[in-house]
């Protein structure tokens, strides 16, 4: 809401506002004290541009390319196949930052922010992921890669699930990190954290809750689903959430998770024919990704990554960087620990 509106409060609802942040100290207190922690980079990160060439690093550039409803916002790097990744919520294509530069080595690394998230345009519906996989799809083809390898973190990998089941040809491998699948197990952690509940309220019941103020409260909890989370950059997902229409098509996702459920299940019968890399953080989904994808594909590796919760792109990115390389590597390779086993191709 905007500060005027905030203006208007009646008394009683000043009141209950005042109970809801004070339910919140501790969480904000835990904020207070990792925001003097937070992790290198965040001031590039607000200086990165949306077009152009790239400041994190060499030879990344920004760009856009028209999709239907709009454009998606992209950074692209490197040669060689095409490597896609796809970030989740609440982040944006920032997330991959420490792993795409060793990447784009071997790899044409693409990273997109998600249609009405980053620096994407806000379409006006197409939320599922089935749509919002076709989205990104086209995106990608524009691009001129019509044969792809996928990474998918969050609901990110809810989105490339049907990205490479509905176009199978077109994906040769899959990696999806930290979460179960929309109607074979996303569905149980909706009683471990209320904020499932509340993203999927319908509108406007978020919208009007979350003011701009709230959202360091509000993510800052959710980033502390993890094991190191002064390694996340907090004050970037701040700041890209703080347009209440960019928090509005988070929502949106989440508002979809029961049709992509039935989505998901009414197209069980068409497995994935891919290889498919399951990750899950020590400290979070674990082995639970590989259980959840098993139940869709042939050929789930499944992988638990050490030392991390529920953001291992930026909690441990060498342990990401490595396990990529030998899962969309040309050649299998032999690991060098035992814990990258199942990142072999």
């Amino acid at each position: 809401m905007s500060s005027q509106e905030n203006t208007t409060h009646t008394p009683a609802r000043r009141r209950g506002r005042g109970r809801l942040r004070a339910g919140a100290v501790g969480a904000l207190l835990v904020l207070v004290m990792g925001l003097f922690t937070t992790a290198a980079g965040a001031d590039r990160a607000a200086t990165e541009p949306t077009e152009g060439p790239a400041r994190f690093a060499p030879g990344f550039v920004h760009g856009r390319v028209a999709v239907d409803g709009g454009f998606v916002h992209y950074v692209r790097g490197g040669s060689g196949p095409a490597l896609v990744f796809i970030h989740g919520w609440p982040e944006t294509w920032w997330m991959w930052r420490k792993v795409m530069p060793e990447l784009a080595r071997d790899h044409t690394v693409i990273a997109i922010d998600l249609p009405g998230l980053g620096a994407s345009s806000i379409p006006t519906g197409g939320f599922d992921k089935a749509a919002a996989a076709r989205r990104v799809r086209q995106a990608v083809n524009r691009l001129g890669f019509t044969q792809v390898q996928l990474v998918g973190h969050d609901f990110g990998a809810l989105i490339a699930y049907p990205y490479a089941r509905d176009f199978p040809g077109e994906v040769t491998r899959l990696a999806v990190l930290e979460t179960p699948l929309a109607g074979f197990g996303l569905e149980d952690l909706y009683g471990i954290s209320w904020h499932f509940r509340f993203n999927m309220s319908p509108k406007p019941i978020p919208e009007t809750i979350m003011d701009n103020d709230d959202v360091p409260t509000y993510l800052g909890m959710m980033f502390q689903f993890s094991k190191h989370p002064e390694l996340i950059d907090r004050e970037t997902y701040y700041a890209a959430y703080a347009d209440p229409a960019r928090r509005s098509a988070g929502y949106e996702y989440y508002r979809a998770f029961p049709a992509d459920a039935e989505n998901n299940k009414a197209n069980a019968s068409t497995r994935l024919p891919m290889p498919v890399l399951a990750m899950g953080g020590e400290f979070s989904f674990g082995p639970g990704v590989g259980a959840s994808f098993s139940q869709v594909a042939d050929d789930v590796r499944p992988v638990v990554v050490p030392d991390a919760g529920h953001y291992i792109p930026e909690e441990n990115a060498p342990f990401l960087t490595d396990c990529a390389k030998l899962f969309f590597g040309a050649t299998a390779t032999t690991p060098d620990r035992a814990e990258l086993a199942g990142c072999v191709r």
